[in-house]
Order: C-alpha cells, then sequence, then structure tokens
C-alpha cells in the first residue's frame, strides 16, 4: 500500500484554528499517521453516503470524540484532501 500524502482546503484550516488545542493534537498526532498509512479502512472511518447522488460520494468522515474530521481521497495522486471539522452536532448539516 502506498503512503498518502496530507492536504489541506482552507475551510479545513479555518475550523481547525477554531479547535482548542487538545483535540487540535490529536488531529496532527492521531489522524494524520493513520490516514497516511490507510484513509480507507480503521474503526473511526466510515464512508459516507447521502440521498442526493454526488452529494456525498467519495467522502469519507473520522470520528474523534465528538468531532468529524470528513475528508476525499485522490487516489491517482495518492493524497487525501482534508476538507473539514466540525462538532458532531452541526456536522452533517
Amino acid at each position: 500500500m502506498y503512503k498518502f500524502e496530507i492536504a489541506e482546503t482552507k475551510e479545513f484550516q479555518k475550523n481547525l484554528k477554531r479547535l482548542d488545542t487538545k483535540l487540535y493534537e490529536k488531529i496532527k498526532n492521531i489522524v494524520y499517521p493513520q490516514l497516511c498509512s490507510n484513509p480507507f479502512f480503521g474503526t473511526n472511518i466510515k464512508k459516507l453516503k447521502g440521498e442526493l447522488e454526488g452529494e456525498l460520494e467519495g467522502v469519507y468522515r473520522y470520528r474523534i470524540g465528538n468531532y468529524r474530521v470528513f475528508y476525499v481521497i485522490e487516489n491517482e495522486k495518492v493524497l487525501v484532501v482534508m476538507t473539514s471539522v466540525s462538532h458532531r452536532q452541526g456536522a452533517y448539516e
């Protein structure tokens, strides 16, 4: 299996800055290494499904406590694009 690179959208970076330091460190030290090695499978990883076709196509989420990290995998570029992170209450709206 390939080692994936991580890329962050501007929205993700903005959301990341709003988090407390403890959660920020968990994302950088736990989530990123796991997604680099295997972004498809894991106990906290789930591929999302949606009502509207194409709305959530290819979107994955990583559950970390009460927060959700959303990302898209670009296989041909061996890249994981982090799109957003938010509290679970408003994450799926």
